[in-house]
């Protein structure tokens, strides 16, 4: 769990300088500013696709270190994948998703640390066509990451060939959702 603005980094190092911090006033404006418009325009966008198909996926993808002590213990999964313990997605296409998974020599859970944020659980309404997932993807799967982890050290060099494998499962998995949303799955 984070802060609509985070004051300090995953690793607890600060990101403002002391007596910095933003004000309860300063976050009510970036509020306004930055999260409301930004939501707003995923709600327009939800709405004009599902004006023209019955059902869509809302894949929201982020990647996070696999090892951060202060926000978890031990080595994430290389996906972690989240549909609000089954309320934010069909069952079917969690499953597609969980079998394409299965199918590649990465780990995976569903369900497990990463349920889903905000956008899946604000978004996904399956009951109204519109699908959620939330996959977080462990850093490990399409960056070598550093044993130690500092300025000189993070974040690592992309390497297309080390990333193959995940990309290659993502485009199984995006491939699915959009098989889905055409009523095939």
């Amino acid at each position: 769990t984070t802060e609509l603005c985070p004051t300090t980094t995953f690793d607890g190092e600060l990101l403002y300088l002391p007596g910095a911090l933003p004000s309860a006033e300063e976050v009510s404006e970036r509020r306004i500013t930055y999260h409301a418009p930004y939501h707003h325009a995923l709600g327009v966008e939800i709405a004009r696709l599902r004006s023209i198909h019955p059902q869509i996926v809302v894949y929201d993808c982020h990647s996070i270190r696999s090892e951060i002590g202060r926000l978890f213990d031990g080595t994430l999964p290389n996906f972690n994948i989240g549909t609000n313990s089954g309320q934010s997605s069909n069952r079917s296409l969690a499953e597609k998703i969980e079998e394409i998974c299965a199918g590649s020599d990465l780990t995976y859970v569903l369900n497990g640390r990463f349920k889903g944020g905000y956008i899946t659980r604000s978004l996904g309404k399956p009951e109204q066509g519109v699908h959620a997932i939330q996959m977080e993807l462990a850093c490990r799967g399409y960056m070598k990451e550093p044993d130690i982890v500092d300025e000189n050290t993070w974040p690592s060099e992309y390497d297309a060939e080390y990333a193959a494998p995940l990309r290659a499962t993502l485009t199984r998995i995006l491939e699915a959702c959009l098989t889905f949303t055409s009523g095939k799955v």
